[in-house]
Protein backbone atom coordinates (compact mmCIF):
# COMPACT_ATOMS: atom_id res chain seq x y z
CA UNK A 1 0.00 0.00 0.00
CA UNK A 2 2.88 2.24 0.88
CA UNK A 3 4.59 1.91 -2.54
CA UNK A 4 1.43 2.65 -4.30
CA UNK A 5 1.00 6.04 -2.09
CA UNK A 6 4.38 6.86 -2.79
CA UNK A 7 4.06 6.48 -6.34
CA UNK A 8 1.06 9.15 -6.28
CA UNK A 9 2.78 12.28 -7.09
CA UNK A 10 4.21 10.72 -10.13
CA UNK A 11 0.65 10.50 -11.58
CA UNK A 12 -0.94 13.18 -12.98
CA UNK A 13 -4.71 13.11 -13.68
CA UNK A 14 -4.59 15.42 -17.01
CA UNK A 15 -1.25 16.90 -19.28
CA UNK A 16 -2.19 20.69 -18.91
CA UNK A 17 -0.73 23.53 -17.32
CA UNK A 18 1.61 25.99 -18.64
CA UNK A 19 1.61 30.08 -18.71
CA UNK A 20 -2.13 29.53 -20.60
CA UNK A 21 -3.18 28.85 -16.54
CA UNK A 22 -1.82 31.99 -15.32
CA UNK A 23 -4.58 34.64 -16.00
CA UNK A 24 -7.06 32.74 -14.02
CA UNK A 25 -4.19 32.02 -10.88
CA UNK A 26 -3.43 35.78 -11.24
CA UNK A 27 -6.61 37.01 -10.97
CA UNK A 28 -7.70 34.50 -8.48
CA UNK A 29 -4.72 35.81 -6.17
CA UNK A 30 -5.68 39.32 -7.25
CA UNK A 31 -9.01 39.62 -6.01
CA UNK A 32 -7.97 37.14 -2.82
CA UNK A 33 -5.16 39.20 -1.71
CA UNK A 34 -7.71 42.14 -2.47
CA UNK A 35 -10.69 40.95 -0.33
CA UNK A 36 -7.95 39.09 2.44
CA UNK A 37 -6.07 42.36 2.85
CA UNK A 38 -8.93 44.55 2.66
CA UNK A 39 -10.70 42.82 5.01
CA UNK A 40 -8.12 42.72 7.68
CA UNK A 41 -5.76 45.65 7.67
CA UNK A 42 -8.75 47.99 9.02
CA UNK A 43 -10.78 45.65 11.15
CA UNK A 44 -9.55 47.27 14.26
CA UNK A 45 -11.16 50.49 13.54
CA UNK A 46 -14.54 48.61 12.84
CA UNK A 47 -14.43 46.50 15.92
CA UNK A 48 -13.64 50.08 18.41
CA UNK A 49 -15.94 52.19 15.99
CA UNK A 50 -19.18 50.20 14.91
CA UNK A 51 -19.51 47.24 17.75
CA UNK A 52 -17.92 49.60 20.41
CA UNK A 53 -15.58 46.99 21.48
CA UNK A 54 -12.82 48.92 24.06
CA UNK A 55 -9.15 48.45 22.76
CA UNK A 56 -7.76 45.89 24.49
CA UNK A 57 -10.41 43.41 23.60
CA UNK A 58 -10.43 44.45 19.87
CA UNK A 59 -6.81 44.17 19.73
CA UNK A 60 -7.09 40.60 21.80
CA UNK A 61 -9.59 39.42 19.15
CA UNK A 62 -7.86 40.25 16.13
CA UNK A 63 -4.33 38.85 17.62
CA UNK A 64 -6.23 35.94 18.28
CA UNK A 65 -7.77 35.72 15.25
CA UNK A 66 -4.76 36.44 13.40
CA UNK A 67 -3.07 33.48 15.38
CA UNK A 68 -5.46 30.76 14.96
CA UNK A 69 -4.87 32.06 10.65
CA UNK A 70 -1.25 31.31 11.50
CA UNK A 71 -1.97 27.52 12.87
CA UNK A 72 -4.83 26.73 10.49
CA UNK A 73 -2.26 26.14 7.55
CA UNK A 74 -1.15 23.26 9.09
CA UNK A 75 -4.32 21.48 8.65
CA UNK A 76 -4.92 23.17 5.41
CA UNK A 77 -1.52 21.85 3.93
CA UNK A 78 -2.33 18.21 5.49
CA UNK A 79 -5.80 18.05 3.95
CA UNK A 80 -3.91 19.17 0.74
CA UNK A 81 -1.24 16.68 0.79
CA UNK A 82 -2.62 13.78 1.91
CA UNK A 83 -6.00 13.88 1.17
CA UNK A 84 -8.05 16.89 -1.17
CA UNK A 85 -5.23 17.94 -3.69
CA UNK A 86 -4.13 21.71 -3.87
CA UNK A 87 -7.28 22.65 -6.15
CA UNK A 88 -10.17 21.53 -3.79
CA UNK A 89 -8.55 22.75 -1.09
CA UNK A 90 -8.40 26.05 -2.50
CA UNK A 91 -11.53 25.89 -3.97
CA UNK A 92 -13.23 24.87 -0.57
CA UNK A 93 -11.36 27.30 1.48
CA UNK A 94 -12.18 30.20 -0.33
CA UNK A 95 -16.59 29.25 -0.24
CA UNK A 96 -15.39 29.07 3.57
CA UNK A 97 -13.72 32.46 3.60
CA UNK A 98 -16.51 33.95 1.18
CA UNK A 99 -18.79 32.56 3.85
CA UNK A 100 -17.23 34.38 6.44
CA UNK A 101 -17.02 37.74 4.98
CA UNK A 102 -20.46 37.51 4.02
CA UNK A 103 -21.81 37.26 7.83
CA UNK A 104 -19.30 40.58 8.49
CA UNK A 105 -20.51 42.19 5.50
CA UNK A 106 -24.40 41.69 6.25
CA UNK A 107 -23.43 42.66 10.37
CA UNK A 108 -22.01 45.84 8.93
CA UNK A 109 -25.26 47.12 6.52
CA UNK A 110 -28.19 45.85 8.82
CA UNK A 111 -28.88 47.97 12.02
CA UNK A 112 -29.71 45.40 14.16
CA UNK A 113 -26.95 43.27 13.70
CA UNK A 114 -24.28 45.97 15.51
CA UNK A 115 -24.78 48.26 18.62
CA UNK A 116 -26.02 51.21 18.09
CA UNK A 117 -24.42 54.58 17.20
CA UNK A 118 -22.56 56.62 19.67
CA UNK A 119 -25.01 59.71 20.55
CA UNK A 120 -23.19 63.31 20.77
CA UNK A 121 -21.42 64.27 23.56
CA UNK A 122 -21.65 60.47 24.64
CA UNK A 123 -18.63 59.47 26.46
CA UNK A 124 -19.68 55.48 27.18
CA UNK A 125 -21.12 53.80 23.89
CA UNK A 126 -23.15 50.74 24.21
CA UNK A 127 -21.20 47.78 22.81
CA UNK A 128 -22.22 44.64 20.90
CA UNK A 129 -24.37 42.25 22.82
CA UNK A 130 -23.73 38.69 22.76
CA UNK A 131 -25.98 37.75 20.05
CA UNK A 132 -23.79 40.41 17.73
CA UNK A 133 -20.40 38.89 19.04
CA UNK A 134 -21.42 35.55 18.13
CA UNK A 135 -22.00 36.97 14.43
CA UNK A 136 -18.72 38.41 14.86
CA UNK A 137 -16.82 35.69 16.10
CA UNK A 138 -18.10 33.11 14.04
CA UNK A 139 -17.29 35.48 11.07
CA UNK A 140 -13.93 35.71 11.97
CA UNK A 141 -13.54 31.74 12.31
CA UNK A 142 -14.46 30.74 9.16
CA UNK A 143 -11.72 33.56 8.22
CA UNK A 144 -9.27 31.76 9.79
CA UNK A 145 -10.27 28.00 8.71
CA UNK A 146 -10.50 29.88 4.92
CA UNK A 147 -7.35 31.13 5.13
CA UNK A 148 -6.06 27.66 6.20
CA UNK A 149 -6.48 26.48 2.99
CA UNK A 150 -5.98 29.01 0.59
CA UNK A 151 -2.07 30.42 2.22
CA UNK A 152 -0.21 26.84 2.00
CA UNK A 153 -1.46 26.15 -1.25
CA UNK A 154 -1.63 29.38 -3.93
CA UNK A 155 2.13 29.61 -4.48
CA UNK A 156 2.39 25.41 -4.92
CA UNK A 157 -0.63 25.08 -7.05
CA UNK A 158 1.05 27.97 -8.98
CA UNK A 159 3.94 25.66 -9.29
CA UNK A 160 2.45 23.11 -10.21
CA UNK A 161 1.77 24.29 -13.71
CA UNK A 162 5.10 23.93 -14.64
CA UNK A 163 7.13 20.16 -15.30
CA UNK A 164 10.25 21.46 -12.86
CA UNK A 165 12.24 18.27 -15.17
CA UNK A 166 11.76 19.88 -17.89
CA UNK A 167 14.41 22.58 -18.51
CA UNK A 168 11.96 24.50 -21.11
CA UNK A 169 9.98 24.94 -18.20
CA UNK A 170 12.45 26.02 -15.23
CA UNK A 171 12.57 29.93 -17.07
CA UNK A 172 8.71 29.94 -16.75
CA UNK A 173 8.37 29.21 -13.25
CA UNK A 174 10.74 31.55 -12.22
CA UNK A 175 9.17 34.10 -14.47
CA UNK A 176 5.81 32.84 -12.55
CA UNK A 177 7.08 33.64 -9.13
CA UNK A 178 7.99 37.31 -10.27
CA UNK A 179 4.38 37.88 -11.78
CA UNK A 180 2.86 36.52 -8.95
CA UNK A 181 4.90 38.71 -5.81
CA UNK A 182 3.94 41.43 -8.67
CA UNK A 183 0.48 41.04 -8.68
CA UNK A 184 -0.07 40.55 -4.74
CA UNK A 185 1.95 43.87 -4.10
CA UNK A 186 -0.39 45.47 -6.35
CA UNK A 187 -3.54 44.05 -4.53
CA UNK A 188 -2.31 44.54 -1.32
CA UNK A 189 -0.94 48.11 -2.26
CA UNK A 190 -4.78 49.09 -3.32
CA UNK A 191 -6.16 47.23 -0.91
CA UNK A 192 -4.19 49.26 2.18
CA UNK A 193 -4.76 52.74 0.28
CA UNK A 194 -8.08 52.40 -1.62
CA UNK A 195 -10.05 50.28 0.57
CA UNK A 196 -9.18 51.89 4.22
CA UNK A 197 -10.27 55.33 2.47
CA UNK A 198 -13.72 53.51 1.44
CA UNK A 199 -14.30 52.29 5.16
CA UNK A 200 -12.68 55.47 6.53
CA UNK A 201 -14.64 57.88 4.60
CA UNK A 202 -17.48 56.17 3.34
CA UNK A 203 -19.04 53.51 4.86
CA UNK A 204 -18.21 50.07 6.21
CA UNK A 205 -21.09 48.58 4.18
CA UNK A 206 -19.20 49.44 0.81
CA UNK A 207 -15.67 48.86 2.84
CA UNK A 208 -16.44 44.94 3.51
CA UNK A 209 -18.63 45.05 0.76
CA UNK A 210 -16.15 45.11 -2.07
CA UNK A 211 -13.78 42.99 -0.53
CA UNK A 212 -16.67 40.42 -0.26
CA UNK A 213 -17.12 40.59 -4.04
CA UNK A 214 -13.52 40.54 -4.88
CA UNK A 215 -13.31 37.17 -3.13
CA UNK A 216 -16.27 35.71 -4.78
CA UNK A 217 -15.23 36.77 -8.42
CA UNK A 218 -11.55 35.51 -7.06
CA UNK A 219 -13.89 31.96 -6.73
CA UNK A 220 -15.12 32.12 -9.87
CA UNK A 221 -12.31 33.09 -12.03
CA UNK A 222 -10.37 29.79 -10.04
CA UNK A 223 -13.09 27.44 -10.81
CA UNK A 224 -13.14 29.05 -14.43
CA UNK A 225 -9.43 27.46 -15.21
CA UNK A 226 -10.01 24.13 -14.22
CA UNK A 227 -9.80 22.35 -17.63
CA UNK A 228 -6.77 23.52 -18.41
CA UNK A 229 -5.10 23.14 -14.84
CA UNK A 230 -2.34 20.14 -14.30
CA UNK A 231 -3.61 18.68 -11.01
CA UNK A 232 -1.18 16.43 -8.88
CA UNK A 233 -2.63 13.56 -6.79
CA UNK A 234 -1.77 14.24 -3.71
CA UNK A 235 1.66 12.74 -2.80
CA UNK A 236 1.12 12.57 0.99
CA UNK A 237 1.79 15.02 3.92
CA UNK A 238 5.35 15.57 5.09
CA UNK A 239 4.23 15.68 8.26
CA UNK A 240 3.49 11.84 8.22
CA UNK A 241 6.45 11.12 7.09
CA UNK A 242 8.29 12.86 9.79
CA UNK A 243 5.84 11.13 12.24
CA UNK A 244 7.25 7.93 10.80
CA UNK A 245 10.55 8.63 11.29
CA UNK A 246 9.86 9.83 14.51
CA UNK A 247 7.91 6.53 15.41
CA UNK A 248 10.34 4.18 13.78
CA UNK A 249 13.72 5.79 15.60
CA UNK A 250 11.65 5.07 18.55
CA UNK A 251 10.75 1.75 18.12
CA UNK A 252 14.34 1.07 17.54
CA UNK A 253 15.87 2.81 20.41
CA UNK A 254 17.54 0.10 21.66
CA UNK A 255 20.00 -0.47 19.13
CA UNK A 256 23.07 0.20 18.62
CA UNK A 257 24.51 2.70 15.66
CA UNK A 258 25.90 0.97 12.65
CA UNK A 259 29.68 1.24 12.62
CA UNK A 260 29.26 2.70 8.40
CA UNK A 261 26.15 4.98 7.35
CA UNK A 262 26.23 3.49 4.01
CA UNK A 263 24.39 0.21 6.04
CA UNK A 264 21.46 2.38 6.36
CA UNK A 265 18.24 1.63 4.17
CA UNK A 266 18.08 3.89 0.49
CA UNK A 267 15.24 3.66 -1.96
CA UNK A 268 15.42 5.92 -4.82
CA UNK A 269 12.33 4.73 -6.36
CA UNK A 270 9.99 5.56 -2.92
CA UNK A 271 11.56 8.61 -2.45
CA UNK A 272 11.12 9.84 -6.19
CA UNK A 273 8.18 11.87 -5.36
CA UNK A 274 9.71 13.87 -2.57
CA UNK A 275 13.21 14.30 -4.15
CA UNK A 276 12.58 16.11 -6.97
CA UNK A 277 15.09 19.09 -6.33
CA UNK A 278 17.42 16.63 -4.70
CA UNK A 279 18.53 13.94 -2.28
CA UNK A 280 19.25 14.90 1.19
CA UNK A 281 22.95 13.22 2.26
CA UNK A 282 23.68 11.50 5.49
CA UNK A 283 24.65 13.81 8.20
CA UNK A 284 26.48 12.99 11.44
CA UNK A 285 23.91 14.78 13.79
CA UNK A 286 21.47 13.41 15.57
CA UNK A 287 22.34 10.00 15.20
CA UNK A 288 20.03 8.92 17.24
CA UNK A 289 17.36 9.23 14.37
CA UNK A 290 19.46 7.49 12.46
CA UNK A 291 17.85 4.20 13.82
CA UNK A 292 15.08 4.40 11.84
CA UNK A 293 16.80 3.73 8.73
CA UNK A 294 18.30 0.60 10.28
CA UNK A 295 17.50 -2.66 8.84
CA UNK A 296 16.29 -5.46 11.48
CA UNK A 297 14.55 -8.66 11.06
CA UNK A 298 11.65 -7.47 12.98
CA UNK A 299 10.28 -5.22 10.00
CA UNK A 300 9.96 -8.35 8.02
CA UNK A 301 11.43 -6.14 5.05
CA UNK A 302 11.99 -7.72 1.59
CA UNK A 303 13.94 -6.48 -1.70
CA UNK A 304 11.34 -5.01 -4.12
CA UNK A 305 8.66 -4.05 -1.70
CA UNK A 306 7.97 -0.85 0.24
CA UNK A 307 8.61 -1.21 3.73
CA UNK A 308 6.23 -0.17 6.54
CA UNK A 309 7.25 2.95 6.60
CA UNK A 310 5.85 3.08 10.70
CA UNK A 311 8.88 0.76 10.95
CA UNK A 312 12.10 1.17 8.74
CA UNK A 313 12.38 4.99 6.96
CA UNK A 314 15.02 5.52 4.15
CA UNK A 315 17.91 8.35 5.15
CA UNK A 316 16.50 10.78 2.71
CA UNK A 317 12.97 11.29 5.28
CA UNK A 318 15.70 10.64 8.59
CA UNK A 319 17.62 13.78 7.13
CA UNK A 320 14.13 15.26 6.13
CA UNK A 321 13.45 15.80 10.20
CA UNK A 322 16.85 16.61 10.69
CA UNK A 323 16.32 19.62 8.79
CA UNK A 324 13.43 20.44 10.41
CA UNK A 325 14.81 20.31 14.16
CA UNK A 326 17.49 22.86 12.58
CA UNK A 327 15.28 25.21 12.01
CA UNK A 328 13.91 24.96 15.32
CA UNK A 329 16.30 27.93 16.47
CA UNK A 330 15.27 30.13 13.34
CA UNK A 331 11.92 29.87 13.75
CA UNK A 332 12.18 30.69 17.47
CA UNK A 333 13.91 33.64 16.78
CA UNK A 334 11.09 34.50 14.59
CA UNK A 335 8.52 34.84 17.92
CA UNK A 336 9.53 38.27 18.70
CA UNK A 337 9.39 39.46 15.60
CA UNK A 338 6.09 38.47 15.19
CA UNK A 339 5.24 39.73 18.26
CA UNK A 340 6.32 43.22 17.51
CA UNK A 341 4.66 43.16 13.94
CA UNK A 342 1.10 41.83 15.37
CA UNK A 343 0.68 45.08 17.40
CA UNK A 344 0.71 46.95 14.23
CA UNK A 345 -2.84 46.47 12.73
CA UNK A 346 -3.85 46.87 16.28
CA UNK A 347 -2.14 49.11 19.11
CA UNK A 348 -0.24 51.17 16.68
CA UNK A 349 -2.97 51.79 14.41
CA UNK A 350 -5.19 53.20 17.34
CA UNK A 351 -2.47 54.91 18.50
CA UNK A 352 -1.59 57.04 15.26
CA UNK A 353 -5.65 57.82 15.18
CA UNK A 354 -5.49 59.38 18.35
CA UNK A 355 -3.25 61.82 17.77
CA UNK A 356 -2.82 64.75 15.70
CA UNK A 357 -1.33 63.33 12.39
CA UNK A 358 -0.76 67.00 10.50
CA UNK A 359 2.52 67.74 9.35
CA UNK A 360 0.92 71.25 7.54
CA UNK A 361 -2.77 72.67 7.74
CA UNK A 362 -3.43 70.78 4.26
CA UNK A 363 -1.56 67.59 5.36
CA UNK A 364 -2.16 65.00 7.18
CA UNK A 365 -0.35 61.59 7.49
CA UNK A 366 -2.84 58.65 6.97
CA UNK A 367 -2.60 56.28 10.30
CA UNK A 368 -2.44 53.13 8.13
CA UNK A 369 0.47 53.11 5.54
CA UNK A 370 6.25 47.56 1.55
CA UNK A 371 14.85 43.30 -0.64
CA UNK A 372 21.73 42.15 -2.53
CA UNK A 373 22.32 40.68 0.73
CA UNK A 374 21.97 37.02 2.60
CA UNK A 375 18.60 36.06 3.99
CA UNK A 376 19.98 36.19 7.92
CA UNK A 377 21.00 39.49 7.61
CA UNK A 378 17.64 40.30 6.48
CA UNK A 379 16.37 38.94 9.64
CA UNK A 380 18.90 40.01 11.77
CA UNK A 381 18.34 43.99 9.97
CA UNK A 382 14.48 43.28 11.24
CA UNK A 383 14.78 42.22 14.42
CA UNK A 384 16.61 44.99 14.96
CA UNK A 385 14.19 47.68 13.43
CA UNK A 386 11.43 45.82 14.91
CA UNK A 387 13.00 46.06 18.31
CA UNK A 388 13.42 49.90 17.75
CA UNK A 389 10.37 50.53 16.87
CA UNK A 390 8.69 49.35 19.63
CA UNK A 391 10.69 50.94 22.03
CA UNK A 392 9.92 53.85 20.26
CA UNK A 393 5.83 53.09 20.03
CA UNK A 394 6.01 52.47 23.97
CA UNK A 395 7.71 55.95 24.83
CA UNK A 396 5.13 57.54 22.42
CA UNK A 397 2.18 55.52 23.98
CA UNK A 398 3.80 57.34 26.95
CA UNK A 399 3.76 60.17 25.56
CA UNK A 400 0.56 60.11 24.26
CA UNK A 401 -1.40 59.39 27.48
CA UNK A 402 0.42 62.26 29.58
CA UNK A 403 -1.28 64.68 26.80
CA UNK A 404 -4.36 62.87 27.18
CA UNK A 405 -4.79 62.78 30.49
CA UNK A 406 -3.87 66.54 30.93
CA UNK A 407 -5.90 67.83 28.67
CA UNK A 408 -8.79 65.10 30.30
CA UNK A 409 -9.40 63.42 26.90
CA UNK A 410 -8.98 60.33 28.12
CA UNK A 411 -11.05 57.39 26.05
CA UNK A 412 -12.02 60.66 23.84
CA UNK A 413 -12.58 60.52 20.78
CA UNK A 414 -11.17 63.56 19.83
CA UNK A 415 -7.80 64.19 18.72
CA UNK A 416 -4.98 64.51 21.19
CA UNK A 417 -2.71 67.35 20.65
CA UNK A 418 0.71 65.89 19.66
CA UNK A 419 3.21 67.29 17.10
CA UNK A 420 2.75 65.55 13.81
CA UNK A 421 6.26 64.62 13.91
CA UNK A 422 5.74 62.26 17.18
CA UNK A 423 2.74 61.22 15.55
CA UNK A 424 5.12 60.24 12.85
CA UNK A 425 7.27 58.53 14.70
CA UNK A 426 4.07 56.06 16.14
CA UNK A 427 3.33 55.34 12.34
Amino acid sequence: MEEMESNKGCRRKRQHGGLVTMPFIFANEACEKLAVVGFSTNMISYLTTQLHMPLTKAANTLTNFGGTSSLTPLLGAFMADSYAGRFWTITVASIIYQLGMTSLTLSAILPHLRPPPCKLGEQVCQEADTRQLAILYASLLLGALGAGGIRPCVVAFGADQFDESDPKQTAKTWRYFNWYYFVMGVSILVAVTVLVYIQDNIGWGWGLGIPTIAMFLSIIAFIGGYPLYRNLDPAGSPFTRLLQVSVAAFRKRKLAMVSDPKLLYQNDELDAPISIGGKLLHTIHMKFLDKAAIVVEEDNFKQGQAPNLWRLNTVHRVEELKSIIRMGPIWAAGILLITAYAQQSTFSLQQAKSMDRHITKSFQIPAGLERGISFLHRMGIGFVISILATLVAGFVEIKRKQVASSHGLINSHQPIPIPGLLACAAI
